[in-house]
Formats: structure tokens, C-alpha cells, sequence
């Protein structure tokens, strides 16, 4: 038992009304939302500034300030590198670059998910579908979300982590049937004002370790072990050298944007030529965000050999047990709140682009008539299948994680924008590119990504957990290097035929 009596009883009065807060603008978003297009990307013209926030709340998760933070407390300052610096800025580079270009593209062609948009660049129906299928890999991060939703949650009330997942799933997964984008923006919006409190209440939270300043504070890691405080850790399977703190991980930040809940935000934009102050606001807050990843430095030196009264932490329940210990009822409360924020916000868009991407891209496709005429219940239908699979695989990563959530969630995410990557990169910037360039390119980055990784190819694949961001990365370079050779090739041909 983590918890007291008190923080029990407030945690369910708070659980309730913000439960209730929620459903107020799911209920308020409903009423305008009709078809399966105004699911999708919604019929308000919200302001760009409070687009960008939604894009801040879907674009860190769970991950951010859960499960992201534990890695930190298991291997300190290397993930720090990592996490928190490097991968925020190649993030936020691309975002910027590729933003511009997909939103002017998207605004023209009114496409709705990622599939549509890749199917319409590249006027290929086959290739929508492709991108439909492989988006179903997306399920992993709703798991990894679910997972750090009821560790936090389950801390929180006491309660038995089966319960709270089926509370979480049922709830969660209701309410999303039927919102879709008018209500998700509006709950993206106060999730991410919560979070961004919250996420400097955190960072803040550190103080009372800095009495002997910085270098204090670096003998304080050094202390419990010496590799928390070298710039890289050789006894990580993550953070082991610069090409997995740096290198790889500039590849993965280029890349992430291309995730449907994160590229296709800007489909939001009603006004394209709004996307600067969309971008501004949403980098921002996010900026913030990335930081708190240093709490893991924080709960190390609070749990030094993960125990809290007697029990022995998981990896997922680090950050849970630290909000809960370390905090008031009060603070952690509010802090509590803004945890379940960051996962609602990215939970909410993954299931919103996930379900109509199956939909619209998969179902569509093969039942044609049958689905058109029916796509508002259909959705609905897939969104209750999505919730029982992915309740399904979130029991089973709490029951038998392999060190966390994240490497399984990590595995699915990564080698779907390393998929994405090229068609995306070359859609907003290329002319006349043959779909076989971006097809073979795409499968090049599944194969090479599960083929290093399940293959245990590479010094990098000999422990026994992996590092996913090292094949996805490796996987990114190649399938691009394969995209330029087979593009640079095809329009050559072109051009001595014509």
C-alpha cells in the first residue's frame, strides 16, 4: 500500500469530477459531429494557438512523464542526454520542416488520416491500404499509455492494477466513440494546461536535493552508483554510447513526427496559413514537457535500491510510487491528475487516428458499399475491438514486462514511422516519384527494423533486452538511402526514354 486513507478518498472525488469534466466537452463535441469526416478532423475552427496545445498533449504521453522518467532513474544522465535533449530537438526541427509541407498538402487534397494522405499524394489506393495495415502496429503505444495509466492510477487508490485497466479501458474507449476531434481538442487543451503545471511542479520537486548545489547533486547520484553521472553507461542496454544516446536518437526524433496523431494535427488547422503560431504554441509547452524526465534523477536518490516499505518497484511503478511518497495530498494529487492527462491526451488521439484509419483505410477498401454507408457505427464497432485487444496486451506487459512497456511499445511505434519516413519526406518535397520508390523503401524499413532486431544483428542485439531506437534508426538511413538511389535511378530512366 502506497497511499494513504486520505489520498484514497480525494483521489476518487478528484477522479470523478474530472471524469465528469471530461465527458461535459466529449458530450459538447458530440453534438457537432455527424459524419465520419468531422470525427476525424472536426467542423470548429479552433484557434491555431489552442491546436498547437492539443498537439503539445498528444505529442507527449505517458512516455514523458512515466515511463521515460524511469529509464532516468535506472541509468541516469546518459538518458537524460537522450531523452530530454537530443531527441527534443531533432523532434522539433522536423516537426517544424515537415509540419509546413503536409498541412499545405493535406488542406488541398482534404485527406482525413495518414493512409489517405500517402494514398492521394502518391494516387495509389493499394499503397492508402498498405499504410492502413501497418498503422495497426500503432497498438503498442495505446498499450504502453494503458500501462502507465494504471500503475499511476492503481498507486494512487490502492487498488488491484486489473481493475483499474478495465476502469480505464471501459471509460476511456466509451467516450472516444463518440467525440472524435471537436471534443479531443477541447480535453487537449486543459490537459495540456494541467500537464504543463504539473510538469513544473516536477521539475521544481527536486530542490530539496540541490542543498549542495549542482556538484552536490552529481555526488548524490555518484554515491548510489557511479554510471548515473557519466554522460554515457555502459551498463544500460539504451545509453551505452553516443550512437545510441546521439546519433540514433537524432534519427528517431527526424522521424517520430511521422505518427498519425502527431503529422496529421495540423489537418486541424482550418487556416493553413496559421501553422506558425500552431507550431510556437505546441513546441512551447512541449519543450517543458521533455524535461521531466530529470524527476528519475530525483526518484533514484529518493528509492536508491527501488524498494518503498519493503516492496520492490517495477520500472513502470518508479514515478507512480515517487508522486504518491514524496508529495502532500494536495501537490499529488494535482500531480496525479496531470500524469493521467498526459496519457489521456495521446491515448485519446491514438485511439481517434487509429480507429478511423482502420475504417476508412482497411475496412472500406475491402467492403466498399457496405462500410460507406455505415462508417459512423462501423467505427464505433472497432473502437469496442481495439479496446478489448489492447486491454488484452496492457495485462500482459503488466503481468510479464520485459524491463518496461516501453521496449514492446518502442518496437511497433518505431518501425512504423520508419516506414512512414521516406513516403512523407519525399511526398512534401519531391516531384514525380514512382510509387514503387516509396513502397519498396517502406517495406526496406520494416524489414531491416525487425529483421536487426529479432535477428539480434549487430554488437548492439547481444543482451538480452534490446535497444529498438538502434534497428530503427539503422532502418530510417537505409530505407532513405534505398528511396534516393531508386529515385535518382527512376527519373533518370525517365528522362532518357522521354
Amino acid at each position: 500500500m502506497f497511499a494513504s486513507d486520505n489520498w484514497v478518498t480525494y483521489m476518487w472525488l478528484l477522479l470523478a469530477i474530472y471524469a465528469c469534466v471530461i465527458l461535459y466537452f466529449v458530450i459538447r463535441g458530440a453534438r457537432k459531429t455527424t459524419t465520419i469526416a468531422d470525427y476525424a478532423v472536426g467542423t470548429i475552427g479552433f484557434p491555431s494557438w489552442v491546436v498547437g496545445l492539443s498537439l503539445a498533449a498528444s505529442m507527449t504521453s505517458a512516455a514523458t512523464f512515466i515511463i521515460n522518467p524511469g529509464f532516468i532513474a535506472l541509468y541516469g544522465l546518459s538518458g537524460v542526454l537522450s531523452f530530454g535533449i537530443i531527441l527534443p530537438i531533432a523532434a522539433f526541427i522536423s516537426l517544424i520542416v515537415l509540419t509546413k509541407g503536409f498541412a499545405k498538402y493535406g488542406s488541398t487534397v482534404k485527406a482525413t488520416t495518414m493512409a489517405q494522405w500517402m494514398g492521394q499524394r502518391y494516387k495509389n489506393n493499394s499503397y492508402a491500404f498498405f499504410f492502413g495495415v501497418i498503422a495497426l502496429l500503432l497498438i503498442t503505444f495505446i498499450v504502453l499509455i494503458n500501462v502507465g495509466l494504471t500503475q499511476v492510477i492503481a498507486k494512487s487508490l490502492n487498488l488491484e492494477p486489473f481493475y483499474v485497466l478495465m476502469g480505464i479501458t471501459v471509460f476511456v474507449f466509451g467516450y472516444m466513440m463518440f467525440g472524435g476531434a471537436n471534443s479531443m481538442v477541447y480535453t487537449n487543451t486543459i490537459q495540456a494546461i494541467i500537464m504543463f503545471i504539473v510538469a513544473l511542479i516536477l521539475i521544481g520537486s527536486g530542490y530539496e536535493f540541490m542543498d549542495g548545489g549542482i556538484s552536490g547533486f552529481l555526488d548524490k547520484l555518484n554515491d548510489i552508483d557511479p554510471n548515473l553521472t557519466k554522460p554515457t553507461n555502459e551498463t544500460s542496454f539504451l545509453f551505452r554510447d553516443y550512437f545510441e544516446i546521439i546519433a540514433a536518437q537524432i534519427v528517431i526524433g527526424v522521424a517520430v513526427v511521422c505518427q498519425p496523431h502527431i503529422i496529421t494535427k495540423s489537418l486541424l488547422l482550418k487556416d493553413p496559413k496559421k501553422v506558425n503560431t500552431y507550431l510556437f504554441s505546441g513546441i512551447s509547452f512541449m519543450i517543458v514537457f521533455f524535461l521531466v524526465v530529470v524527476v528519475g534523477l530525483y526518484a533514484r536518490i529518493s528509492f536508491p535500491d527501488f524498494t518503498v516499505n519493503g516492496e520492490k518497484l517495477k520500472m513502470d511503478e518508479i514515478i507512480p510510487a515517487y508522486v504518491v511518497t514524496k508529495f502532500s495530498v494536495v501537490t499529488g494529487l494535482i500531480i496525479v491528475v496531470g500524469l493521467i492527462s498526459a496519457g489521456l491526451s495521446t491515448l485519446e488521439s491514438l485511439i481517434q487516428s487509429l480507429s478511423i484509419t482502420i475504417t476508412s483505410d482497411i475496412l472500406q477498401p475491402i467492403f466498399k458499399d457496405k462500410v460507406r454507408k455505415n462508417t459512423f457505427v462501423i467505427n464505433k464497432i472497432v473502437i469496442v475491438i481495439l479496446a478489448i485487444v489492447s486491454f488484452l496486451l496492457s495485462w500482459h506487459q503488466i503481468k510479464y514486462p520485459n524491463v518496461s512497456v516501453a521496449i514492446f511499445a518502442q518496437n511497433g511505434v518505431y518501425a512504423y514511422f520508419a516506414a512512414a519516413f521516406v513516403p512523407v519526406l519525399f511526398g512534401i518535397f519531391l516531384k514525380d516519384v514512382s510509387i514503387k520508390v516509396v513502397f519498396i523503401a517502406s517495406i526496406t524499413a520494416l524489414v531491416i527494423h525487425f529483421g536487426i532486431y529479432y535477428g539480434r544483428i549487430t554488437p548492439y542485439m547481444q543482451e538480452p533486452v534490446n535497444n529498438p531506437g538502434v534497428s530503427a534508426a539503422i532502418a530510417i538511413v537505409s530505407s532513405l538511402l534505398v528511396g534516393l538511389v531508386l529515385y535518382k535511378f527512376t527519373n533518370n530512366s525517365k528522362l532518357k526514354t522521354s
